[in-house]
């Protein structure tokens, strides 16, 4: 189960989809103070469909912010660590790590250019902490409004664009097909993003609210299958994506959490949050890193589950899964700059045979990683 799934609370808040999840059976379970279906009955069916033929997800507890403004850009070029000014026309996003004034990560979110802005897409968990940043780092003319009347889906896996195409709007959904990685179309007050979470093609859709359970159902009627939260987190690992709150936060910078790719360096000028923290950081090196890691024994690899190396603590797990796809312990950990190759975890008790890797895992249904 995630880290982050409990019993619900009464005063847990639903998506404009969660009578479909209960309708259809769902497990409901908290996840961030919202009431989400952890699975509708296997997971790990949940899991092979979106690896071999097409899965929805219901991630409308995101957090949508639009960024508006005569200084937009020039704000969130100083908010980001990745720069938005690469977004040279509208219809082109960028993900990107919002780091504090050490280095450390507050956020990882993605950013759309649009004809009216930017469309921030952030976590749920960090939601408030976000909001209050950015508000905080704004300046007077940039307007930041979240976007609540909005639901978002994901359609995910190799046959996602082929079953959801019909159900989009006419006026877009001739134009999908031709999106690459990181573009995206908006008309009729829908946004329609070549992007996802799993490791394969798909599109996520910002809409309307009150459109999403009719989506949701035609979707569903086109043969692709509900997945929840379980999946999902599956999935990414196996794609080799971090997870906020486990695989990176507030304490961690992002050369400490394999996300030094995110991180624009130039221009050289422009003084973005953290960048003093991450730049000495660079120059100097990183005491830690996140890794890969792969058992080769039998058993699953769980958070904080200590990585020896000669006989010594090197680190520890930050996310753990049994893979599905490739019916191994698989994970990520942050180790000593300096540790690579053979390892052993510690698992109740006794040292199973481990292998650090570069991530990811699986791409398109098969092993990636040497």
């Amino acid at each position: 189960m995630l880290r982050y799934a409990h019993p619900i609370p009464i005063m847990s808040r639903k998506t404009p989809l969660f009578d479909e999840h209960a309708n259809a059976g769902a497990r409901l379970v908290e996840f961030h103070g919202w009431e989400m279906p952890l699975h509708y009955g296997s997971q790990l069916d949940e899991h092979h469909v979106v690896r071999e033929s097409a899965g929805v997800f219901d991630v409308s507890h995101m957090t949508i912010v639009d960024v508006t403004g005569p200084r937009a850009e020039e704000f969130l070029r100083q908010l980001l660590a990745n720069d938005v000014a690469r977004l040279k026309a509208p219809g082109v996003a960028l993900y990107s790590p919002m780091l504090n004034e050490k280095g450390g990560i507050i956020d990882d979110l993605v950013v759309y250019k649009r004809d009216s802005g930017f469309r921030l897409v952030v976590n749920c968990g960090t939601r408030e902490r976000d909001l209050e940043w950015m508000s905080m780092n704004a300046p007077a003319d940039v307007k930041i409004q979240e976007q609540s009347e909005l639901a978002m889906l994901a359609v995910q896996g190799p046959r996602a664009l082929e079953k959801a195409v019909a159900e989009l709007p006419p006026v877009i959904a001739g134009e999908v097909a031709k999106l690459q990685p990181f573009q995206f179309v908006e008309a009729d007050a829908w946004l329609v993003a070549r992007t996802g979470y799993t490791g394969e093609d798909g599109i996520e859709l910002v809409l309307p609210a009150e459109q999403a359970a009719t989506l949701w159902r035609a979707l569903l009627a086109r043969g692709i299958q509900p997945v929840g939260l379980g999946a999902r987190d599956t999935l990414r690992l196996e794609a080799g994506l971090n997870l906020y709150g486990q695989d990176m936060d507030e304490s961690t910078s992002p050369l400490q959490s394999a996300m030094g790719w995110t991180v624009a360096w130039e221009p050289s000028e422009r003084e973005f949050i953290g960048r003093s923290a991450v730049e000495h950081e660079r120059r100097h090196g990183s005491r830690v890193r996140l890794t890969g890691i792969v058992l080769e024994e039998r058993g699953v690899v769980r958070r904080d589950q200590q990585v020896m190396r000669d006989e010594e603590v090197a680190g520890a797990v930050t996310s753990g899964i049994f893979s599905p796809t490739l019916k191994r312990g698989i994970g990520f950990a942050r180790v000593t700059g300096r540790t690579r190759g053979d390892c052993h975890v510690e698992i109740r008790g006794r040292n199973v045979r481990a292998r650090l890797v570069k991530p990811p895992f699986v791409r398109n249904g098969r092993k990636v990683f040497e």
